[in-house]
């Protein structure tokens, strides 16, 4: 639905309800201000200096090749971490974490050789080319000897779907071979799952961690792009390299010996060495729960150097005027894939869009909510976090480890990978309909004169990939939000056909770099708008929930 954008004025607001119409749908909204908050007398001025040339700057700054990629322990960390608290300090914000704002993660990093190989039957698959396999274990070598491979469909135990591919088997010491997303995916139709729109049981996290419940030795990946929601260059360069876990009591020993990855072309190669054929496998495999043991076995080493290190999330708190207990939190995440000295020219991920841009927003925010007068009611809090590229790390050990009682963490606003692409009409909502977070972001849509939508994939599980999902699993109501897909004019429409061709396909790659003709112009009006979130739920008289049909709720 197309909507007549209004002009782009935002007046002095006193309250939730300023210069929304009398019949707008955000007045039977259950959200009421604290009638005794005192409304910030500079609202306006603060929101107005969200811009796109202050972002710029440290956006430029983190995304150089100074920073060097921004790998956890690396130099970039260091650099990253002592630009973050010049910055914080500069705009007025005190130490998240006592007298630091620093909180230490512990991390085990785990660098496989990739001089290794996998063989399946007759075939053999060469590292990154074909396949890619790690272990979690802390081991300097793990192997698979003659492994027994069974094919376990999406790999999901969902009892609320009912729906279990392991039901009836005994995978101990064997390897499963497993789907990519979830049931609902390719028949949507069938009222499987959510249809498109992926449950957490889509995700590689959740197949390897259900397999390892299993007892299965390995785990196997089918890797296929449209289900995958990203191509097999985002696979070997993600899972090659340094890999980093949580330090764990067990060395890992609960985990699967080796977690990998097939590309289709291999898995194709195995299922017709093992007299099957995959589509029609996978067509099984899609209508209920299925396995099927293949007779045919694996044998790979993975050689591993380990060491733990230490990394850390980034906290800093402007405190609230009359509740400072109570925080709202927004998170990014300030790491990327470092360099790769293998590689013949540029080395270096330097991770402008993912997430330079989250975090460069966040200290212009930052500095906007220090000239509030007087300050929101609640604290506002920024973490960013380290290791999300890893698979959300940083923020799982702060939802373990909690600054911040999790009973006084009021919500969550997620910043990662903003819109470079220009000024929308609409903001598209990651996981729609979970939270009452979502009328406060109305509220503040509306007054940009735009209007929400459902983001444009949602069978990519983009809720459960980055790291507001940390809060969602603890119950706090967390709001992942993004600039939409219509364009506020022709003129950015144009830029956005260009532009969308080079983002997408840099996407983990040496190309996700700063440029100068990038149009920073949607991450400012995004950046707003959550700043205005932020302000309505700091002063708001009642903490958000989440919907009933969520599946998260505060225990």
């Amino acid at each position: 639905m197309k909507k007549i954008l209004l002009p782009f004025f935002v007046p002095a607001f006193f309250g939730l309800s300023a210069c929304i119409p009398d019949d707008s749908p955000a007045q039977s909204s259950p959200i009421q201000t604290d009638e005794t908050a005192t409304p910030a007398s500079n609202f306006e001025a603060s929101y107005r200096y969200i811009t796109d040339e202050k972002i710029r700057e440290p956006l430029k700054t983190l995304a150089s090749d100074e920073f060097e990629g921004r790998l956890p322990t690396t130099e970039g960390e260091k650099k990253t971490l002592d630009f973050l608290t010049s910055e914080f300090k500069k705009a007025g914000f005190a130490p998240g974490n006592g007298d630091s704002y620093l909180q230490e993660v512990a991390l085990m990093e785990i660098t496989a050789n990739p001089e290794m190989q996998l063989t399946i039957g007759n075939n053999t698959f060469l590292y990154k080319e074909d396949m890619v396999a790690s272990s979690k274990r802390e081991q300097a070598s793990v192997s698979l000897t003659d492994s027994e491979l069974v094919f376990v469909g999406y790999g999901v135990n969902a009892p609320e779907y009912n729906w279990n591919d392991y039901e009836g088997l005994d995978v101990k010491g064997k390897t499963v071979v497993i789907l990519v997303n979830d049931p609902g995916f390719e028949n949507p139709d069938n009222g499987l799952f959510q249809g498109k729109t992926m449950t957490y049981y889509g995700r590689w996290s959740y197949k390897y961690e259900e397999a390892s419940r299993q007892g299965a030795a390995g785990a196997l990946i089918v890797h296929e792009t449209a289900p995958a929601s990203y191509g097999w260059s985002v696979v070997a360069n993600s899972w090659s390299g340094p890999q980093y876990g949580l330090v764990s009591q067990d060395g890992g020993a609960s985990r699967v010996a080796v977690e990998g990855w097939l590309t289709l072309d291999a898995a194709k190669k195995v299922f017709a060495d093992a007299g099957l054929d995959f589509d029609a496998e996978k067509a099984n495999a899609m209508q209920g729960p299925y396995s099927k043991a293949m007779d045919i076995a694996a044998s790979v080493t993975v050689n591993n150097e380990f060491e733990k290190s230490r990394s850390y999330n980034f906290i800093a708190t402007l405190p609230g005027a009359s509740k400072p207990d109570e925080h709202v939190i927004y998170s990014a995440h300030w790491d990327h894939l470092g360099k790769d000295e293998s590689l013949e020219g540029d080395q270096i991920y330097n991770g402008a869009h993912d997430n330079a841009t989250g975090t460069a927003a966040s200290i212009v925010m930052a500095n906007a909510f220090s000239m509030l007068t007087p300050r929101p009611e609640r604290s506002i809090t920024f973490l960013i976090v380290t290791a999300e590229e890893q698979g959300l790390l940083g923020s799982k050990y702060y939802a373990d480890h909690p600054v911040i009682p999790l009973d006084k963490t009021v919500a969550n606003i997620n910043m990662d990978a903003m819109n470079v692409l220009g000024k929308t009409k609409d903001v598209a909502v990651v996981g729609m309909g979970k939270s009452e977070m979502e009328e406060y972001l109305k509220i503040a849509a509306e007054k940009q004169g735009r209007y929400l939508t459902q983001e444009d994939k949602p069978e990519a599980g983009y809720y459960y990939r980055s790291d507001h999902f940390s809060f969602a699993k603890k119950g706090v109501p967390a709001l992942y939000a993004e600039g939409g897909s219509e364009p506020v004019d022709e003129q950015t429409a144009q830029y956005r056909k260009r532009m969308n061709v080079i983002v997408t396909g840099c996407y983990h790659q040496v190309c996700d770099q700063y440029r100068d003709s990038w149009d920073l112009s949607g991450i400012a009006q995004d950046a707003q708008l959550f700043f205005d979130v932020g302000v309505q739920v700091a002063n708001a008289q009642q903490w958000p929930k989440w919907n009933p049909t969520s599946e998260f709720q505060r225990q």
